[in-house]
């Protein structure tokens, strides 16, 4: 099975998620030993939003339960899933039939909660997200049903050797 330009497309953009989350994650081992909520007040100041508004105080009053240790464990999830995407990254842009798999199948999960987004909230950038997740799963989905497809209709190899009943 070739290689297209679709699968290369989403083989980047699971690597750039699994790159920006490495950062991501990086950036979180950065702030130990720092106060974390003052960082997450100077970036919400930085940002010009309303640290008294809902979402802005939200940040603010969480970064300032975060320890040390929650920062390490936040990296180390961090690091499990950049590698996990980075594989699947990999994998794509090599045709792998289990990325395809991991991608259509993790990529399905997130689907129902996208759909609840769009109906509780909706703005053009959720259902653009949407639609091109659905768009990449679709295609994954479409990708597995042609290579079972391609490998139900070659035909089997006749083994010249005598069977025992001959």
């Amino acid at each position: 099975m070739k290689s297209t330009a679709a699968s290369r497309t989403i083989a980047l953009l699971e690597g750039a998620k699994g790159l920006l989350v490495l950062l991501a994650g990086v950036g979180l081992l950065g702030l130990i030993h720092h106060d974390v909520q003052a960082v997450a007040e100077a970036l919400v100041r930085e940002a010009h939003l309303n640290p008294a508004r809902h979402l802005p105080r939200i940040f603010i009053e969480a970064s300032g339960s975060i320890d040390d240790h929650r920062l390490v464990l936040l990296a180390l999830g961090a690091l499990g899933y950049s590698l996990v995407r980075l594989a699947e990254a990999f994998g794509l842009w090599h045709e792998q039939a289990w990325a395809q798999w991991f991608g259509a199948l993790s990529g399905g999960l997130y689907l129902p909660f996208e759909v609840r987004l769009l109906l509780h909230h909706f703005t053009m950038l959720r259902l653009f997200v949407f639609a091109c997740n659905l768009l990449i799963v679709g295609y994954l989905a479409w990708r597995i049903a042609l290579r079972r497809r391609e490998q139900h209709s070659r035909p089997t190899t006749h083994d010249p050797r005598p069977t025992s009943d001959g």
